[in-house]
């Protein structure tokens, strides 16, 4: 049954609202209140959901689509269940534990959208009056608690009106920022004197994707300003109502920060016009924390205590400011004393621009797209060096279980929960009993396992509901592992992920509990390709999306994506590419060529002294390099990539390279110096790269290679080839930046000669 309301108004709706969001706008009070509470998961809230449907009588109508109009406002949602002969509606709430615990603004909040549900029925149907019922439903136990109330309509209605002339107060306020921001936005110039060579053509293809809809892989040279090249026509598109958010998704914090200026640039300033755009940073918790030594609740964190009843005066104040990054929402919330954390969260709602990291969107739990399916925003999504986003998704869709957490765990665990505890225990040996190998693939998910995983969780979420724990407890981390792991079980499947066993000690294949156990994603596409779909415009940008049939296959994207390959404007005078045809960089090979390639090295040096950048495949692959250079050559000055460098030291390192300087700097292939970081004109003018790239070869990667040849009939180059030469095209860009630089790049390996590896790297080369 659909049921929707008359539209008597003459005027279009402004602004659209979810009755959920409405609600969460204008009801909820209080403390912000964290406390670790084993809440149902989203499987065990549908299953509930659906179990409360099944106990009612034939004439149950179930997931009532409602919609209603006030003024410029116009409020949806979805009503779980009606008894048309009873004129009673239902909202079904599921959870687990005492519900005595409940706080009392949650219920508040339940009872809140229950009452708009109801006016939008009584509306529909003319309803006079209509019994009300809150639906609480144990996902352990499978008890109902019923709580109901008799509204009549009039009453109904007023409650209704209240909650929207409470938010319309508000949403007057943005349609009005709406109104500066697009006309500001569309007469907005470029905010540099002219377009770089491509940039142009990046720009108008974004514009277009981003106002009729759909994907796009773009391939954009290092240096030409993807950052502005992307957001300047996507903000173009909002100004004109083609999408009403954008979203700007980067792998790392040096992405955040281009992002952050380039809208910056645009915005202006006071003295030449500011323009209205409000642009977000999201940064992680633990970054943003202000007391990481309390809890997040009143009792404990003074931000948390009464944060819903500040929130509002917070939240006006906040959109005041155009550029919300973590210092200006910091400012803000400590001014409000509310957390920054969950301001931030909130204010997605009120952006104009989100910047933030790749899991905020394509996480099996992300917030913005949680957000954006709940409010049906329609976006402009761009993702920023977009080669990263296969690794950063397979680890989002992949679990592991540490042996030495769970011994750990049985020997402190409460008495009631031993028993549980044991039984993963025998079932985890079980798996490895006979294994001999240290590496162990499989296609399927052992069930013993499973059932015993499952009941531990259980038990402990009925323990927890009875003694909630303290923050971080190591039973707490090792539940959310376990209970992550499940998750992925229920959507396991070998066309995209494995099952693999690694033993810790493989010369004693018999003692319990010395495996890792892991779900490992090996293809994230399943698991993205629903997001890409629902996006309306998405934009994967990159200097390193070759070959786009890679990308369309690992992510998911749609098989109408369009691919853009934006040439260069670089030229090949600025760059002189040479090939070590006479050096082999292959593993077996290292030792004996390690004097060509460091001769190689030193050669350049001495007929060019200045700043160069030298990659090697590994740790140890470098210091056996730096050691053998330091030794045969100590008049050069070199400085290393260490193993877990902090913010500080990385900085230092890259402080070394100044313009006029003179040394070489060492760092491993695909890591923090890989990609970027901005050495332009003489703070680098060459690099070596020691190394096609390619990944270790290891039991892991040689099952993906199997996997993915069965599954796209290219293993080694899908496994191998691609991802180590997009390394190495990231790490070469960091040579040539802008028109004015000249460099030198040399490849130290006899495989860069083949024509299936040329075929791969920049057209704008011309390699010696």
């Amino acid at each position: 049954m659909s049921i929707v309301t008359a539209n008597t108004d003459s005027q279009p709706a402004q602004y659209r609202i979810a009755a959920r969001e409405l609600c969460e706008f204008t009801a909820k009070h209080g403390d912000l209140d964290l406390r670790f509470t084993p809440a149902p998961s989203a499987l065990e809230g549908i299953a509930g959901h659906a179990s409360v449907a099944a106990r009612r009588g034939d004439d149950y109508q179930k997931e009532l689509p409602l919609r209603g109009r006030y003024g410029a406002l116009e409020v949806r949602g979805r009503a779980d269940g009606y008894y048309p002969a009873r004129q009673e509606l239902e909202e079904v709430k599921t959870y687990r534990g005492r519900l005595e615990r409940l706080p009392e603004n949650q219920r508040a909040l339940h009872w809140a959208q229950l009452k708009v549900y109801g006016w939008l029925l009584c509306q529909a149907l003319a309803l006079p009056e209509l019994r009300l019922t809150l639906v609480y439903f144990n996902v352990d136990s499978e008890q109902e608690t019923l709580f109901s109330e008799r509204h009549d309509a009039e009453g109904l209605r007023t409650f209704f009106e209240t909650q929207c002339a409470h938010f319309l107060h508000w949403s007057a306020s943005e349609l009005a920022h709406r109104e500066r921001r697009d006309p500001a936005l569309a007469a907005a110039a470029f905010p540099h004197p002219q377009f770089h060579a491509g940039q142009r053509q990046l720009a108008e293809a974004v514009y277009r994707m981003a106002a009729r809809g759909g994907a796009l892989l773009a391939q954009a040279p290092t240096g030409i300003g993807k950052s502005i090249g992307s957001l300047y026509p996507a903000l173009k598109a909002l100004a004109r109502g083609e999408v009403e958010k954008v979203f700007f998704l980067t792998a790392k914090t040096s992405g955040r920060r281009l992002a952050l200026d380039a809208a910056a640039s645009l915005v202006g300033t006071a003295t030449t016009g500011a323009i209205p755009l409000r642009v977000l940073e999201l940064v992680a918790r633990e970054k943003s924390c202000e007391h990481p030594d309390k809890a997040c609740h009143g009792e404990s964190c003074p931000l948390a205590r009464g944060f819903y009843d500040r929130l509002p005066a917070a939240r006006a104040a906040a959109v005041q400011r155009s550029r919300l990054d973590q210092a200006g929402l910091r400012a803000v919330a400590l001014e409000h004393q509310v957390c920054p954390y969950y301001l931030g969260q909130e204010l997605v709602r009120w952006s104009d621009v989100v910047v933030g990291d790749y899991n905020y969107y394509f996480d099996g739990s992300a917030l913005l797209y949680g957000l954006a399916q709940l409010n049906d925003w329609k976006l402009a999504v761009l993702v920023d060096e977009a080669h990263n986003l296969v690794e950063r998704a397979r680890g989002m869709y992949s679990a592991e279980l540490d042996p030495m957490q769970l011994a750990a765990l049985r020997r402190v665990a409460p008495a009631e929960l031993r028993k549980p505890l044991e039984k993963v225990r025998r079932a985890w040996s079980r798996l490895h009993r006979d294994q001999t190998e240290a590496y162990v693939a499989h296609a399927q998910l052992p069930d013993s396992l499973c059932r015993a995983l499952q009941e531990a969780v259980s038990a402990i979420a009925r323990h927890y509901a009875e003694e909630p724990p303290a923050n971080d407890s190591p039973l707490q981390a090792w539940w959310f592992e376990a209970a992550q792991f499940l998750r992925l079980a229920e959507s396991f499947a070998p066309a995209h992920s494995l099952f693999e066993i690694v033993l810790e000690e493989a010369s004693q294949p018999r003692q319990p509990g010395r495996s890792r156990l892991a779900i490992r994603n090996l293809v994230p596409a399943p698991f993205l390709a629903p997001r890409a779909a629902r996006t309306h415009a998405l934009v994967l940008f990159s200097a390193t999306l070759k070959p786009p049939h890679y990308y369309r296959d690992l992510l998911g994207l749609p098989a109408g994506t369009q691919w853009l390959d934006v040439p260069s404007p670089f030229r090949a005078e600025q760059l002189r590419v040479t090939v070590a045809r006479d050096i082999s960089t292959r593993y077996q090979h290292r030792q004996r060529s390690l004097p060509a390639l460091l001769a190689r090295m030193a050669g350049q040096y001495r007929k060019q002294p200045g700043n160069y950048l030298a990659y090697f495949s590994s740790f140890d692959y470098l210091q056996q390099a730096l050691a053998a250079f330091a030794a045969r050559y100590p008049e050069i000055p070199l400085w290393s990539q260490q193993r877990g460098m902090r913010e500080p030291e990385r900085e230092a390192f890259l402080q070394r390279f100044v313009a006029g300087g003179e040394g070489i700097g060492f760092a491993v292939l695909g890591g923090v110096f890989g990609e970027g970081i901005d050495l332009p004109g003489e703070r680098l003018i060459g690099a070596f790269i020691a190394s096609l790239g390619l990944p270790q070869i290891n039991p892991l990667n040689e099952e993906l290679r199997r996997r993915l040849d069965a599954q796209f009939g290219a293993g080694y180059d899908y496994a191998y080839l691609y991802p180590g030469l997009q390394k190495v095209v990231q790490a070469a860009g960091r040579v040539i930046r802008g028109a004015q630089d000249h460099g030198v790049l040399h490849l130290l390996d006899d495989r860069y000669a083949q024509a299936e590896v040329q075929a791969l790297l920049p057209r704008w080369w011309q390699i010696e």
